[in-house]
């Protein structure tokens, strides 16, 4: 069975910030997020998350998520003292091949792939994630005996100065055996520099028990990156968000400038896509063949079919739009949004629940919303459909090639018929018949012998 205990306890202080460390977020998501997701992927028998400052506020961002268990460290005696609060939540012991594994909810980007290899490593023994640093400062040193095993783990305020010269670090990442882990934590003490429990003193009792301590490295060095600061997260986002830009560039896709990218969520591209500069990608988002994307705009949950294209600062969230389709610049789709093939939206123009049918065209100043608008539809400029009362939302239906007249109100229910047109500066407030013009307006009045008013002199 597979235990996986996630950290999540510390105070974050040099984050400045009344929110608790790992709900800050890193490639839109809490920090506590990322790492869940990925210990998901190994299918775990039991994820317990360890929370003591701010863990009201923890269990309340993951309440919807009963796969996760909670212990409390209160107060905060070190990594050793944290993994002891959740042993009472640990499933299985019973077989050698019970396995716990330690992760840590301020290193959000440690990867499914990694966590994989580690668990392999455990095999016949323990296993440690390690990497090797330019610089070691601060970090635990791996000890090794003279044939290359794993013997200890010698923090850095507490390493002596042959020790310091070791570049092999800990990422503080272990899996274990979970009765030994048990075994072990009951038995370590806190005789130290900083006088805390230290999770790493596990490996030296492992070694004293003659029980294999293993190494496994991750793929990237970003993935064992931890964030105490907003520097540093920052710092990792923009990381994350190299990696992912060149993902997509290995892929074929065209990137304006991989340095202006932002990718929050999945993006799924076909052959020939071009992103600009500054765009942001949130949820799940798919582009298809030769769909090109202009600068500053934002998808959240879209799907776009091949030959579509975006135009400068539009927004679209969870809306799907056909081949061939127009947006923007400055448009916006609300929820509920589709655009048929070869549809057509313009600049300042929202449409909320709305389909826009095959070929229609909304170009200019309008809101389209709760609407079910056909095939060949000309919405002229400054068009809306008012569509709520103050309490109920009500729908409008306008039916294949009709013709919609600049400043027209359309207050719903109401539908228009096929082929109608609408003049300019209508109010519609019931059904207009097909093939027929339909217009309120008052009679133009020119006023004679009238005197535009002149300023008052002082």
């Amino acid at each position: 069975m597979l235990n996986i205990v996630i950290l999540a306890a510390g105070l974050g202080k040099r984050m400045q910030s009344d929110l608790p460390k790992v709900l800050h977020t890193l490639a839109g998501k809490p920090m506590l997020a990322q790492v869940i997701d990925s210990a998901r992927q190994l299918s775990p028998d039991r994820i317990i998350v360890v929370v003591g400052h701010g863990a009201e506020a923890v269990k309340k961002a993951f309440a919807d998520q009963a796969d996760i268990e909670y212990a409390l460290q209160q107060p905060q005696y070190g990594t050793g003292h944290a993994v002891q609060q959740a042993l009472p939540l640990l499933v299985g012991g019973d077989n050698p091949e019970d396995t716990t594994i330690v992760l840590y909810g301020d290193v959000p980007l440690v990867q499914p792939a990694t966590l994989k290899r580690l668990l392999d490593a455990r095999a016949g023994g323990m296993a440690v994630l390690t990497e090797t640093l330019q610089d070691p400062t601060g970090y635990g040193r791996i000890v090794r005996n003279a044939s290359g095993q794993v013997q200890s783990i010698v923090e850095h305020k507490d390493a002596t100065a042959e020790e310091h010269k070791i570049c092999e670090v800990n990422t503080g990442i272990l899996a274990a055996p979970t009765a030994k882990l048990k075994d072990w934590l009951a038995r370590i003490n806190n005789n130290n520099a900083q006088g805390e429990y230290y999770l790493t003193d596990t490996i030296g009792l492992s070694v004293q028990d003659n029980i294999p301590v293993n190494a496994a490295q991750p793929d990237a060095s970003w993935e064992t990156l931890g964030v105490n600061s907003r520097v540093q997260q920052a710092q990792l986002e923009r990381a994350w968000q190299a990696e992912q830009a060149q993902r997509l560039l290995t892929q074929g896709v065209t990137l304006a400038d991989p340095a202006r990218f932002d990718l929050r969520g999945t993006l799924e591209c076909g052959r020939d896509v071009f992103i600009d500069v500054g765009c942001v990608f949130e949820g799940d988002v798919k582009l298809g063949d030769g769909v090109r994307v202009g600068p500053h705009c934002v998808l959240r949950n879209v799907t776009l079919g091949a030959g579509s294209q975006v135009e400068a600062f539009s927004h679209l969230e969870q809306a799907t739009a056909a081949e061939n389709t127009k947006i923007g610049p400055y448009a916006r789709l609300r929820p509920g949004t589709e655009l048929a093939a070869h549809a057509h939206v313009g600049n300042f123009v929202e449409l909320k629940k709305t389909r826009l049918g095959e070929g229609s065209k909304a170009n200019h100043l309008s809101y389209l919303g709760d609407a079910e608008i056909g095939e060949r539809v000309n919405i002229g400029a400054g068009t809306i459909t008012c569509n709520y009362d103050g309490v109920n939302k009500f729908k409008t239906i306008i039916e294949d090639d009709v013709f919609v007249g600049s400043d027209t109100q359309l207050v719903a229910p109401v539908t228009v018929k096929k082929g109608a047109t609408l003049g300019a500066g209508t109010t519609l407030t019931k059904d207009a018949p097909a093939d027929q013009l339909t217009l309120s307006r008052n009679r133009q009045t020119t006023i004679e012998n009238w005197t535009r008013p002149v300023k008052k002199q002082d």
